[in-house]
C-alpha cells in the first residue's frame, strides 16, 4: 500500500532569493507529501554536496534545474512503485544509487527533498501528524528555542566576527511562554538600538545587524535588553553564541584573526588556539553564556579538546562545521572528548534516515542534539516536528522576525496546543555554571 506513483520538483526561492527545491511525492492513492530544502551560508567542508547548475546567465549559477532533473529522472525511477512507509529502505536506495560520499551524483538537495517528502506522504497516509509518525507515542517534548537576535559574521555586513548572538529562554514554564519571553526581549532590543541611533535592519536569520564594533558591546546589549524586558539574565534567559570561527581562522598563520577589520586595512593581532579558548572562557565568566557553537575551526581538533577541558563541565559545547551531522565524525568527537552537543542539520548529511541516525547516536552518548535551520530558509516547518519527534529539547531556528523563521515557532505552538496536558517544555538549563 501507499506506493509511489509520481515524484516531481519545482524550483522555488529561499529566504535570500536564491533558488532551491520543493519536492512532491504522490502515491497511487493520491496522497501527497512535499518538502522544501534550505541552504547554508556558513558551511562545513564535510557537508553533503548542494548541486547547483553553474550557469552564470541564470541566477548567477545558483539554479537547481539539474537537481530537478535528477529528482524527476533517476530518483523517481529508483523509487517508483515502492511504499512510502519504508523510509530507511528508500533512503538507502537513493544513497546506493548516488554512490558518492558527498552525494555528488544527484545532489544532496535533490535526495533530501525526496527523502523528506516521502516522510510527509507517509505521515499523511497514516493520518498522523509528522512528529507522531517520526517519533511515536513518546514524542511530546517541546524544545527550548535558541533565538538569534543579533547577527554578525557571514550573516551580516557589520564589524562583528562572531556570527550569532542568541537568547535561550530556558526559564519559561512552557514553550509558548518561551516564545513570549523571546519576543519581548527582541522588541526591547529594537527599542534600545533605536535610542542609540543604531540600525534595526535585520540579517539573514532575522536578528538585528547594527554596526557595533565588538563582541562585548553586543553581549552588553543583550544583557541590558533581557533585564529591561523584565527578565533575569542567566536565571530565566541565558545567552548562546555561534562563533562560526572557521570563517575567521587564518590557515596560513594558524591563528584566529578578525577578518572584517583586516579587510579594512587595520592591523589586527591574531590569536592562537589557546588564546581563543581563553578569550571564550573569559566571555563565559563575564556574561551569562551557557552554549558556544563552533568555538574553534573545524580542523582545529586540539583547540576543541582544550575548549572542552576548560568549559565542558560548565556550558554546552556544540559542534556544527566540525561534525556536519555525520555519525562518523560524531563518534570521533565522543572518543576524543571535544564536545557535548551536536547541531543537527538535515541537509548536511542528505537524508532523513541518516539525520535520525546522527540524532540517536548523539543521544546515546548522553550529549545534546540541537535541531537547526539554515541561513537560507523556506517556510517549510519540517524541523519543528523533527525536534518534537526526537525529544531533542532544543531548536535553533532564528529570530522573532521573517516568516521563514516564524513558521517553525508557529508550528511548535500548534504542536503544543495539540499535545495539551501531555506536552513537556524542556528545561535546558543543564549546563549552568558550577
Amino acid at each position: 500500500m501507499f506506493e509511489i506513483n509520481h515524484i516531481f520538483a519545482l524550483q522555488i526561492l529561499d529566504s535570500r532569493g536564491i533558488p532551491t527545491l520543493k519536492v512532491t511525492v504522490v502515491t497511487d492513492e493520491g496522497i501527497v507529501g512535499s518538502a522544501s530544502i534550505p541552504s547554508g551560508a556558513s558551511t562545513g567542508e564535510g557537508e553533503a554536496l548542494e548541486l547547483r547548475d553553474g550557469d552564470l546567465k541564470r541566477y548567477k549559477g545558483k539554479g537547481v534545474t539539474q537537481a530537478i532533473r535528477n529528482v524527476e529522472g533517476p530518483l523517481q525511477k529508483i523509487l517508483k512503485d515502492r511504499s512510502v512507509l519504508d523510509q530507511e529502505g528508500l533512503d538507502r536506495l537513493m544513497i546506493e544509487a548516488d554512490g558518492t560520499k558527498e552525494k555528488k551524483r544527484y545532489g544532496a538537495n535533490a535526495i533530501l527533498g525526496v527523502s523528506l517528502a516521502i516522510a510527509r506522504a507517509a505521515a499523511a497516509a497514516l493520518e498522523l501528524p509528522l512528529y507522531r509518525y517520526l517519533g511515536g507515542v513518546s514524542a511530546r517534548t517541546l524544545p527550548c528555542p535558541m533565538m538569534n537576535v543579533l547577527n554578525g559574521g557571514a550573516h551580516a555586513d557589520n564589524p562583528l566576527e562572531i556570527q550569532e548572538f542568541m537568547i535561550r529562554p530556558h526559564g519559561a514554564p512552557t514553550f509558548s511562554e518561551a516564545v513570549r519571553y523571546g519576543a519581548e526581549v527582541f522588541h526591547t532590543l529594537k527599542s534600545i538600538l533605536k535610542k542609540k541611533g543604531l540600525s534595526t535592519s535585520v540579517g539573514d536569520e532575522g536578528g538585528f545587524a547594527p554596526a557595533i564594533n565588538s563582541t562585548e558591546e553586543a553581549l552588553d546589549l543583550l544583557v541590558s535588553s533581557i533585564e529591561a524586558a523584565g527578565f533575569r539574565a542567566g536565571e530565566q534567559i541565558s545567552i548562546a553564541l555561534d562563533a562560526a570561527s572557521s570563517s575567521y581562522f587564518d590557515k596560513k598563520l594558524g591563528q584566529y584573526v578578525d577578518v572584517k577589520k583586516r579587510e579594512k586595512g587595520l592591523s589586527i593581532q591574531g590569536r592562537t588556539s589557546a588564546e581563543e579558548v581563553s578569550y571564550l572562557q573569559k566571555l563565559t565568566t563575564k556574561y551569562p553564556i551557557d552554549s558556544i557553537e563552533d568555538g574553534l575551526d573545524e580542523h582545529d581538533w586540539e583547540g576543541w579538546k582544550l575548549l572542552y577541558q576548560r568549559l565542558g563541565d560548565k556550558i554546552q559545547i556544540v559542534g556544527d562545521d566540525l561534525l556536519v551531522t555525520n555519525p562518523t565524525l560524531i563518534k570521533r568527537a565522543f572518543q576524543e572528548k571535544v564536545a557535548n552537543a551536536v547541531l543537527i542539520k538535515c541537509n548536511q548529511i542528505g537524508t532523513l534516515s541518516e539525520t535520525l541516525e546522527a540524532i540517536r547516536l548523539t543521544q546515546s552518548y548522553g550529549w545534546k542534539a540541537v535541531i537547526s535551520h539554515r541561513s537560507g530558509e523556506t517556510e517549510d516547518s519540517f524541523i519543528a516536528d523533527l525536534s518534537v519527534a526526537m525529544n531533542t529539547g532544543q531548536i535553533k531556528t532564528g529570530s522573532l522576525s521573517r516568516s521563514d523563521r516564524l513558521a517553525k515557532y508557529n508550528r511548535l505552538l500548534e504542536i503544543e496546543e495539540e499535545l495539551g496536558a501531555s506536552a513537556v517544555f524542556y528545561d535546558s538549563n543543564l549546563f549552568s555554571k558550577k
